[in-house]
C-alpha cells in the first residue's frame, strides 16, 4: 500500500492508542506501557535506519560498500536482523518474546553510549506480565501486527519533523498516566504544567538545566524547547529503573541535544557530581514525589555534600529534602529553581518551618504560585509552584493565587492557554493584582511567622452586596399579604370539601 500524504499527529496517536487493545483488561497499564513505548522506539529507529539507507543508495548509485560505510557513521546503529521488520518476520516463532529480548540487547550493545541499560528492566518474555507461552506469543504477535499498520510509517521523509514522533511518545505516556492511577504521578507531569514551569524559569542559550526527579523526562524536554535552539545541556536523575528507561528513550525521540540522565537515588546517592562536589546548574526544575516517606533522613545529618545545613526534614516527609538539594545545585550567580510541591510545604511547622524560615532569611524565595486542584495524576489535592533565585534584585516575594483558573475535565483538570498566560504575565510584571497576586515585603512574611499560605497574602473573597433593609421589609410585607390571601382561598376550598 502506497501512501503519499504525510501522516498527521492525530493519526499516529490514534493508531498507537489502539495498539494498547492487545493488553487492555489482561495486563496492568503500569506494566504494558513499557512494551508499547519500547515497540514504538524500535519501529521508529528501524524506519529511520531504512530511510537513511535508501537515501544513500540513491545518492551512491547502489554502491553497497559506500552505503555501509556511511551508515556506520549514523548517530544511531541498528545491528543486522534486529529491525522491526526482522521481528515481524519471526512473529510466528514459539519463542517470540525471547527473540525480541535478544534484538533489544543487541541494539543496546551497538549504542552503549546512548542506551546502556535502557532495556534491562523490560522483559518481553515475562510470564508474570504477559502470561504463559501461548498467551504471551499471541499478545506479542498482535502487538507487532498493530505496529505494522501501513499508515504508521515513521520515516523522517514521511513524518517531517522529528517532534511528531516525540510528541506521539509523550501522548502515550500521558494516556498511560491518566489510566494508571496513583503511581502515574511518579513518572509524568501534565504537559501544560511542564510548559508553565519551563516558561517561569526561562532557560537561556548556553545554560545547564537539571531535573533531579525527572521521571519520563517531559519537563526536561519542555525546558529544552524553551531555549529555542540546541545550545543547552540537559541533566536528569531518576530513581525508578523503568521510568529512567522511558526518559532515555524520550530524549532520543525528541532529538534532545546533550542529555545526561542518571539512574540513581538523588537524595541518598546523587550521580551528578564533579570533583566530589555537586554539579551546579543555571536552571533546576522538578515535580518530585509529594511528601516522600523514608527518603533517607537517617543519614542526612552526615550528608557528604552538606545539603541539609539549614536543617534535616522529617523522615516521613521528604519535600524539603528535594528543595534543599535543588537549591544547593543551583549556580550562585545565575541559579533559578522551580519546584512543584503540596500546599503543606507552605505552612507546616517543626523542622520544615525552620528550613522555610532560613530560605526566606537568605532571600532565596522569589514567588509562590497556587495551582488549581485536580491537575496531577493520582491526587486531587492542589499543588503550588515555589520559585527560588540565587541572585535576587530585591527582598520581596510574589504570591499568586491561580487556583480558580482552569478547565474542569475527567480524569484531570487542566490549565488553558489563557490561564497559563495570566500566570506568566503576573509573574513577569511582579506587581500586586487585586484578588490574584500580591508582592509581599520581607516584613510582611516575617509578621506572618514565615508562613507562606497564600490566603494570608492574596484576598480572594468577594464582598457581599449591601442589603437595602427598607426595600427588603417592603418585599416581606408584600409576600405576607400574598400568603394570607392564599391561605384564605385554601380554607374556602377545604370547607367546600367538608374537611
Amino acid at each position: 500500500m502506497t501512501i503519499s500524504s504525510p501522516i498527521s499527529q492525530d493519526e499516529i496517536n490514534g493508531i498507537l492508542w489502539k495498539a494498547c487493545d492487545t493488553f487492555r483488561g489482561t495486563v496492568d497499564p503500569a506494566e504494558y506501557k513499557n512494551y508499547i513505548l519500547v515497540m514504538l522506539f524500535v519501529k521508529y529507529i528501524s524506519d529511520v535506519w531504512h530511510d537513511h539507507a535508501e537515501d544513500y543508495r540513491r545518492r551512491y548509485g547502489g554502491d553497497e560498500e559506500r552505503v555501509r560505510r556511511r551508515m556506520d557513521k549514523e548517530r544511531f546503529r541498528l545491528p543486522p536482523k534486529c529491525s522491526f521488520d526482522d521481528l515481524c518476520a519471526q512473529r510466528n516463532a514459539t519463542n517470540l518474546g525471547d527473540l525480541i529480548n535478544i534484538a533489544l540487547e543487541k541494539i543496546e550493545d551497538a549504542n552503549r553510549e546512548k542506551l546502556a541499560g535502557v532495556f534491562r528492566n523490560i522483559d518481553f518474555n515475562s510470564e508474570a506480565n504477559l502470561g504463559r507461552t501461548k498467551e504471551r506469543n499471541e499478545r506479542l504477535k498482535h502487538l507487532l501486527a498493530d505496529f505494522s499498520d501501513p499508515r504508521l510509517d515513521l520515516r523522517p521523509s514521511r513524518t517531517g519533523q522529528r517532534d511528531v514522533i516525540g510528541d506521539a511518545y509523550e501522548y502515550l505516556i500521558g494516556k498511560f498516566a491518566s489510566n494508571a492511577g496513583k503511581k502515574a504521578g511518579e513518572f509524568y507531569t501534565p504537559p501544560e504544567v511542564s510548559e508553565l514551569l519551563a516558561q517561569l524559569v526561562d532557560p537561556k542559550p548556553g545554560e545547564r538545566i537539571c531535573d533531579p526527579a525527572c521521571g519520563s523526562g517531559s519537563l526536561l524536554v519542555k525546558c529544552a524547547r524553551q531555549v529555542g535552539n540546541d545550545d543547552y545541556a540537559l541533566y536528569g536523575q531518576e530513581n525508578n529503573g523503568s521510568t529512567w528507561a522511558l526518559a532515555m528513550m524520550n530524549m532520543f525521540l525528541h532529538n534532545v541535544a546533550s542529555a545526561r540522565v542518571e539512574w540513581c537515588d538523588t537524595l541518598r546517592d546523587p550521580h551528578l557530581v564533579e570533583k566530589d562536589k555537586l554539579m551546579k546548574f543555571d536552571v533546576v526544575v522538578a515535580n518530585p514525589p509529594f511528601s516522600l516517606d523514608k527518603w533517607g533522613a537517617e543519614s542526612a545529618a552526615k550528608d557528604r555534600f552538606g545539603r541539609y545545613h539549614r536543617g534535616v526534614p522529617p523522615k516521613s516527609v521528604g519535600d524539603y529534602a528535594f528543595i534543599s538539594h535543588m537549591i544547593e545545585t543551583a549556580h550562585t550567580a545565575t541559579g533559578r529553581v522551580g519546584v512543584i510541591v503540596p500546599h503543606g510545604v507552605l505552612f507546616r511547622g517543626g523542622a520544615e518551618g525552620a528550613i522555610r524560615q532560613k530560605l526566606i532569611e537568605e532571600n532565596l524565595l522569589d514567588a509562590v504560585i497556587g495551582l488549581p486542584a485536580g491537575l496531577f495524576y493520582g491526587t486531587g489535592i492542589p499543588a503550588a509552584i515555589l520559585l527560588f533565585k540565587r541572585n535576587k534584585k530585591d527582598n520581596k516575594m510574589l504570591f499568586l493565587d491561580a487556583s480558580r483558573g482552569f478547565e474542569a475535565a475527567t480524569p484531570q483538570n487542566y490549565l488553558r492557554p489563557a490561564d497559563l498566560e495570566k500566570i506568566l504575565s503576573a509573574y513577569r510584571k511582579r506587581k500586586s493584582v487585586a484578588k490574584y497576586a500580591h508582592l509581599a515585603t520581607y516584613a510582611e512574611v516575617e509578621e506572618n511567622e514565615f508562613n507562606l499560605n497564600i490566603p494570608r497574602y492574596v484576598e480572594t473573597f468577594d464582598e457581599e452586596a449591601e442589603i437595602d433593609l427598607t426595600a427588603t421589609q417592603q418585599e416581606i410585607a408584600v409576600l405576607d399579604k400574598q400568603l394570607a390571601e392564599v391561605q384564605k382561598r385554601m380554607s374556602g376550598y377545604l370547607k367546600e370539601l367538608g374537611l
